[in-house]
Order: structure tokens, then sequence, then C-alpha cells
């Protein structure tokens, strides 16, 4: 997981009419308000690799294709304080370039400012991986990081 990157660098959220999500390199995370007061008995929450579907006291709060693959048995939900489900699915393609434009196949799609916020994370998210010894907390990124920004990898060191 990209705890640490993520910390430093902030979350860029798409909002949604249930609560938010959003992703790093690795996962998305899906975070669904919920009535107070609301128990793990009253959920039903079906993560599959293309699949997700949510739940409360029978109500349909998600359904639908996910954007891109999954890894199924690696997908969490967990309720915290009650009021807030917490869904963590991580992704089969984990590179910069893999930068998800909406949660759900034509649902829930980010924004172009929102989207491209995303990538600029990814692309740093991903800089900070190949340059352990560089902090990229406060670094902004401009130009070529569409599609997970350049690739260095093939030049002579």
């Amino acid at each position: 997981m990209s705890g640490p990157f993520e910390e430093r660098s902030g979350a860029v959220p798409c909002a949604t009419p249930w609560g938010c999500w959003y992703q790093t390199l690795e996962d998305v995370f899906i975070e669904v308000q919920v009535p107070p007061g609301t128990r793990a008995k009253d959920i039903q929450c079906s993560l599959q690799s293309r699949h997700l579907a949510l739940a409360v006291r029978g109500q349909e709060v998600l359904k639908g294709k996910l954007f891109d693959c999954t890894i199924a048995d690696e997908g969490t939900w967990t309720l915290e304080d009650r009021k807030l489900i917490r869904i963590v699915l991580m992704k089969t393609n984990r590179d910069a370039g893999n930068c998800w434009t909406s949660l759900l196949e034509n649902e829930y799609a980010a924004d172009p400012w929102v989207q491209d916020q995303m990538q600029r994370k990814l692309t740093l998210e991903r800089f900070q991986r190949e340059n352990p010894g560089f902090d990229f907390s406060g670094a902004e990124i401009s130009g070529n990081y569409s599609k997970g920004g350049p690739d260095f990898s093939k030049l002579e060191k």
C-alpha cells in the first residue's frame, strides 16, 4: 500500500452522492457515508474482480462493473465509527498510466480537473518509488505527466 506517500501528498477525492473515491498506484479507496448507528450486519458487500455491489439495510448504494480489474481476494471493506464504510480494492495494473477515470464503467467519473489532479499525484507517486532518497511531498508537476509521465528507465546511469 502507498500510505507514506499518500500522507505527505494528500489524496485527490472524487465526490459522489454517497461519499467519495480516490486512488493510489496500487489501490482504489471508496468511502461511503452511512446512517449513524449502522451495524456490520446491516451491510451486504460483494467485491469481485470487475464488479462491486454494496447495500445497506437492504437499500442498494453501489452496484456495477468496475472501471478496471482488481485482485478480488485482496479487496476489503470495513465499517468505521458505525457511520463510514471504507472499501479498498487492489488494482491489477499498478502503473502510473493506469489512472482510473471513473469508479464504475460510465458512473462516478472524475471531472476533468479532478482527473488531471489524480494523474499528477500518481505520476509523483511513481517518481517517489523510482527515487526513494528524494522527498517529493512538496513537488509540483507540469508538462508530460499523462499516462504516468516520461519513462526514464531506459536512460543510462
